[in-house]
């Protein structure tokens, strides 16, 4: 698990952390004084049910409350879909979160890599159905991508989904970074005319909480959400996750300012990146893939900067790094010190 993942300030000096992709505005208002109220409860069972908790995300998303399974973070609810299905075969587009083949080891399947070439913009190609037969179970899909940023177009993301349907392939698809591009992208509308879907979505990103694990899965099959809840231990939701999640619920104001603050930022900011020489991937959420000769991860760690080398994402070589797009003047911060390394 060494180097999987970004945020590893305990292990470094940082004074920026760009390796992780949270709302640069931080916490929504109310997080934090809610937060601290849930320190009372500390001495109580949190509800095994979540009761509120479903009610209150069932109407921000407007899907029956059955429709929801809840997890500590969207990587618990990976792990448990896979033990709920067991596939026999599982396809991964890479490069990719690494958390999809974490999960699918752990279920003792084969798994198949599909390559995503940059040279076709990080996306999936008509080749990809050759690996949706009868001997496939389940897919892993991400919209918008991580670490690339590329949103799946809507047809061709369909047109996968009523393969996959079809063949009897169950599809993850992961859109914990899909708010950031527009909730208009989602694909939660038509959650019931695929019964093979399971929408993995997290509180973790866009509402800046990841300390605090909060991920839900959307699903409008009742025999596989039933199987999938199945999976998951008792109480794995704290008071502390119930309570954050009953504000991020009613965030919908904030999301859409967020929406259009990164948009902002992250244009700026690819602008900036590439005016310094470096090759910039264009993507849709809070990070930006690039690709450098510099070593930027040791050259910028020595400057307090840490940013997440991709040279482990299975599918990238190393001179990738993806950076998060925070606010203006952090944003600054990291276009003036890589600007003296070149």
């Amino acid at each position: 698990m060494k180097g999987m993942h970004g945020g590893d300030i305990y292990r470094n000096q940082v004074q920026l952390d760009f390796s992780v992709n949270v709302n640069p505005l931080g916490m929504p208002e109310g997080m934090e004084e809610a937060l601290h109220r849930a320190v009372e409860h500390c001495g109580q069972y949190p509800d095994i049910s979540a009761r509120r908790l479903r009610e209150a995300v069932s109407g921000m998303l407007e899907v029956p409350p059955e429709y929801l399974v809840f997890g500590s973070g969207a990587s618990e609810l990976f792990m448990a879909a896979v033990h709920a299905l067991s596939p026999r075969r599982t396809v991964i587009p890479v490069p990719s979160f690494y958390g999809y083949e974490y999960a699918a080891r752990a279920a003792g399947g084969e798994i198949l890599y599909y390559p995503l070439k940059e040279e076709k913009d990080f996306l999936p190609r008509e080749d990809l159905q050759d690996l949706l037969n009868g001997e496939t179970d389940l897919l892993f899909l991400a919209n918008p991508n991580n670490p690339t940023g590329k949103r799946i177009p809507r047809t061709q993301l369909r047109e996968l989904l009523r393969i996959c349907r079809d063949r009897g392939i169950i599809v993850v698809l992961d859109e914990c970074f899909i708010e950031f591009c527009g909730q208009e992208h989602s694909l939660l509308p038509e959650l019931e005319d695929y019964d093979n879907l399971l929408l993995v979505r997290a509180f973790t990103k866009i509402c800046s909480i990841p300390g605090v694990r909060l991920g839900y899965l959307v699903c409008s099959n009742p025999v596989l959400s039933e199987r999938i809840r199945r999976q998951l231990p008792e109480w794995n939701l704290s008071v502390f996750a119930q309570a954050a999640g009953l504000v991020c619920a009613e965030q919908t104001a904030f999301i859409r300012r967020t929406a259009a603050y990164v948009k902002a930022e992250r244009e700026l900011l690819t602008r900036q990146l590439e005016e310094l020489g470096l090759r910039v991937f264009p993507g849709e959420a809070n990070f930006i893939l690039i690709h450098s000769e510099k070593d930027l991860y040791g050259e910028l760690l020595k400057r307090g900067i840490l940013i997440r080398d991709c040279g482990n994402f299975r599918g990238l070589a190393g001179g990738y790094y993806r950076v998060a797009v925070k606010n203006r003047q952090d944003n600054e911060r990291l276009r003036k010190a890589i600007g003296e390394l070149f």
